[in-house]
Parts: C-alpha cells; sequence; structure tokens
C-alpha cells in the first residue's frame, strides 16, 4: 500500500507559535513511518511550497494554535487547494476561536455559562470599569474574545485590579469577554468524531501552587499542572460534562476532534467555558492524555484523526 502524503502544518505568526511549532514536532515524530510520508511546512515561511506542492499532498495536519491557523484562515486556503485537512472547517474554526460568539451558541444549544459582558476598546476604561462593577461583578475573568491559551487573560478579585487587566487584554484584541470567577473544578472534555462523536474520559485540571489559574506557563511547562484522567468527579457529572462537550461540538460545527473546557462548580452546576478546535498536541498536552485514557496512544489517535480528515462530508 502506497503511503499517504501528509503535509504537517505548524508555527504560524500568532501568539502561540512556538505552542504550535512544539505540537508539530511531536506529531511527527508520532506518525507511523510505514505509513505516511509526511513533509513539515511553516506557514510563516513556507505558504508559496504548500500551494505549489497541494496536487501531490493527500491530507494535511493543521497543527496550529490561534489567529491564522486556528480561526478558519489557513482552512479557506487548504479548501481551496483540494486538500483535506484534519479537525473543523473554516466555519468552525472562525466560531471556535471567538469567544464571544461561541458563548450566544452555547445559550442558544442550552449550555450552561457564566454570567458575562462583552466590551470594546472603544468604550474606555472607566466606563468598563463602571459596566463590569453592576454586571458581571466581581470576581470576574478578563480575557481577549480572539486568543487561546489563556493569552492576555487576568481574574480580577479586586475593584482596583481591573483596570489594569484590561489594559493588559486590550494590547491583543480589540474587543474582550468579561465572565463571573466560578469557584470550582476545572475539567476539559475531549471529543472524536465528525457526525457521530465520541466523548473521551474527562481530564481534571489542577494547576500548581504557583499558579492562580490554569495560564500560559501552567499550561505548557513540564510538571507546572497536575493532570487527573479520568477526573475525580461522580459517574452523573462525568456524563453531564461529557454530554455537553459533544453538544458544544455541534453547536460550534466542529469536525474530527475539539476539547471544550468546564467548570464544576461547589454547587454541582458545570458552566461550559471555551471550546478549542485544535487542542494542543505537546508531551503536556491534554487532549493526548484522554485518547491514551480511552485506549488510542498518540499514533493510533492520530491514525484515527486522520481517517476523520479523510471522510467526506
Amino acid at each position: 500500500m502506497a503511503k499517504l502524503k501528509v503535509a504537517l502544518l505548524s508555527g504560524g505568526i500568532s501568539a502561540e507559535r512556538e505552542v504550535s511549532l512544539n505540537s508539530g514536532k511531536m506529531v511527527a515524530n508520532a506518525l507511523d513511518e510505514s505509513r505516511y510520508d509526511v513533509v513539515r511546512y511553516d506557514p510563516r515561511d513556507d505558504l508559496k511550497n504548500l500551494v505549489e506542492d497541494a496536487p501531490n499532498i493527500d491530507v494535511a495536519l493543521i497543527i496550529m494554535h490561534g489567529r491564522f491557523g486556528e480561526d478558519g484562515t489557513i482552512q479557506g486556503l487548504l479548501d481551496l487547494l483540494g486538500v483535506p485537512y484534519l479537525g473543523s472547517g473554516v466555519l468552525g474554526s472562525a466560531l471556535g476561536m471567538d469567544k464571544v460568539r461561541s458563548k450566544y451558541l452555547y445559550e442558544k444549544a442550552g449550555l450552561p455559562v457564566s454570567p458575562y459582558r462583552v466590551v470594546y476598546k472603544s468604550q474606555g476604561i472607566e466606563e468598563i470599569t463602571r459596566l463590569l462593577k453592576a454586571h458581571p461583578g466581581l470576581p470576574c475573568v478578563v480575557k481577549p474574545a480572539h486568543e487561546g491559551s489563556s493569552i492576555g487573560l487576568s481574574i480580577v478579585r479586586e475593584e482596583d485590579q481591573l483596570a489594569a487587566a484590561l489594559k493588559r487584554a486590550f494590547e491583543y484584541d480589540s474587543e474582550l469577554l468579561v465572565e463571573r470567577y466560578i469557584e470550582g473544578t476545572e475539567i476539559t472534555c475531549g471529543v472524536l468524531g465528525n457526525d457521530e462523536t465520541t466523548a473521551l474520559p474527562l481530564v481534571e485540571i489542577i494547576p500548581g501552587e504557583d499558579y492562580e489559574f490554569f495560564d500560559y506557563e501552567a499550561k505548557y511547562k513540564p510538571g507546572a499542572t497536575k493532570e487527573i484522567c479520568p477526573a475525580r468527579v461522580s459517574e452523573e457529572i462525568t456524563a453531564r460534562a461529557q454530554d455537553y462537550g459533544m453538544r458544544a461540538h455541534k453547536a460550534l460545527c466542529c469536525r474530527g476532534l475539539s476539547r471544550t473546557d468546564m467548570i464544576v462548580a461547589k454547587d454541582g452546576n458545570i458552566y461550559v467555558l471555551e471550546t478549542n478546535t485544535i487542542p494542543g498536541m505537546t508531551a503536556t498536552s491534554l487532549y493526548p492524555q484522554a485518547g491514551a485514557a480511552f485506549g488510542l496512544e498518540f499514533p493510533k489517535l492520530l491514525d484515527r484523526l486522520i481517517e476523520l480528515a479523510l471522510e467526506k462530508d
């Protein structure tokens, strides 16, 4: 049997470039050399080569995070080139990257979300501070609407912290999502599939003592965070969270894979936070851990994801 010609895309120009490069390296090392002929492309530098090689590419693995990789732009290019690819299409990718529009669709799908407000840089820090004190109130989480990996995110517990948190987030985006902070257990649910989906075992996320929350360093520094899979929650909460994960996957028009982050509050309620359409694939990433707990070690998980990428709509 001839090997599949695989284009592995990682890098790009987003704030998550280094994470993408690390993920791409891990994926390249895990792919079965007897089944795949892999060529790596960094869209920052290699778009011309990718376009020229497109007629000879069987499938593309998009291992990119952030803007111009996870937001539908590279997916649109591959659609134009006629190259099948891993993960969600243009619409699903754009929705997953947009925290505000995701929130609207979660609500439409009946998924529980924490109280929130959308604010814009043009409103001014003083006016935004006044609005946020009224709703959603403190403590709150301030985050850019179109970034991943907790970039630009702050937890605000006191009013005098708001201005600095807003200024920090506005460095990355002119639109912010501000949510009420929910104290509880952070979990994440990976989903595998296109039209027919399977929820992977939940992962419980416990940032180290040096981290207030699961921030950029806590996500990617080995040993900074403790992850437990399956998560230490009841069967009822597990079933409900997995149902929410699959509903979020469908609400955002995802394909192939997704990973939805949630908080289990102390009263047992579960709140959906956001969905990643291209979860990290580094040695410390959550989706591969969940895949392994499901019985798909990393190389086999990649085999399955490639099969899904090649499925016809």
